[in-house]
C-alpha cells in the first residue's frame, strides 16, 4: 500500500490520499502505515500521541506551533469538514511566512502532513467537525505558541470573517513579533 501523495505551495507540506476500498458494506482504509508513509513521502517519522477533537462550525483553532521540541503532525477528519492551514515558521526558508490550505474532510479522506517547523490552524466548516492528528513529539504547554489568525503579513484566505476563538487563540502574536524558528 502506498498512499497518492499531492505536494502545496509549501514543498515539505503533503497532502495524502490513502487507497480506500468501497463496497456496498461501506469502505475500508489504512489510516496510517509506518512503511507505506515513508514509501510514499520518504520521511522516516515516529508517531507518540494520538489527539482527538470535535469542533463546532465557524469555530478556528490556530495558529499553534511549539518552539522547543516542535512537533510533526499528520492529520485527518472522520467527521464533517475542516479548511486545514500550515505556515512556514522556518526564518531560514524560502517560504518564511507562506502558507497552505487545504480541505479535510470525512467524505475526500485526505490527509495533511505537517512538518515540525509550521504552524498549523484549522476552522470548521461543517455543522461539527471530528479531528484526529498523530504527533512527532509530546505537547509541552510551556513551549506552546500561537501565531495570529488573521496576520495580514500571512494573509491566509479563510473561509470566514468572524471566528468562534478560544481566549489562547485570542491573544496569537503578529509573525513579525513571534519566537520562530532559525
Amino acid at each position: 500500500m502506498t498512499y497518492n501523495v499531492k505536494k502545496t505551495n509549501l514543498p515539505e507540506v503533503m497532502i495524502l490520499e490513502p487507497k480506500v476500498f468501497v463496497d456496498d458494506r461501506g469502505f475500508f482504509f489504512e489510516s496510517f502505515n509506518k512503511h507505506a508513509f515513508y514509501k510514499s513521502t520518504k520521511i522516516n517519522i515516529n508517531f507518540v500521541q494520538d489527539n482527538h477533537s470535535k469542533t463546532e462550525k465557524g469555530t478556528l483553532r490556530g495558529l499553534h506551533y511549539q518552539l522547543v521540541k516542535p512537533q510533526g503532525k499528520l492529520v485527518r477528519v472522520i467527521h464533517g469538514a475542516v479548511f486545514d492551514v500550515a505556515v512556514d515558521l522556518r526564518r531560514s526558508s524560502p517560504n518564511f511566512g507562506k502558507w497552505t490550505g487545504v480541505e479535510l474532510s470525512s467524505e475526500n479522506k485526505k490527509q495533511l502532513w505537517i512538518p515540525a517547523g509550521f504552524a498549523h490552524g484549522f476552522v470548521a466548516i461543517s455543522e461539527t467537525a471530528e479531528f484526529l492528528y498523530k504527533t512527532t513529539d509530546y505537547w509541552y504547554p510551556k513551549h506552546e505558541r500561537c501565531i495570529e489568525w488573521c496576520d495580514e503579513d500571512i494573509g491566509i484566505k479563510w473561509p470566514i470573517s468572524n471566528p468562534n476563538l478560544s481566549n489562547k487563540d485570542l491573544q496569537g502574536m503578529k509573525l513579525r513579533y513571534a519566537d520562530v524558528f532559525s
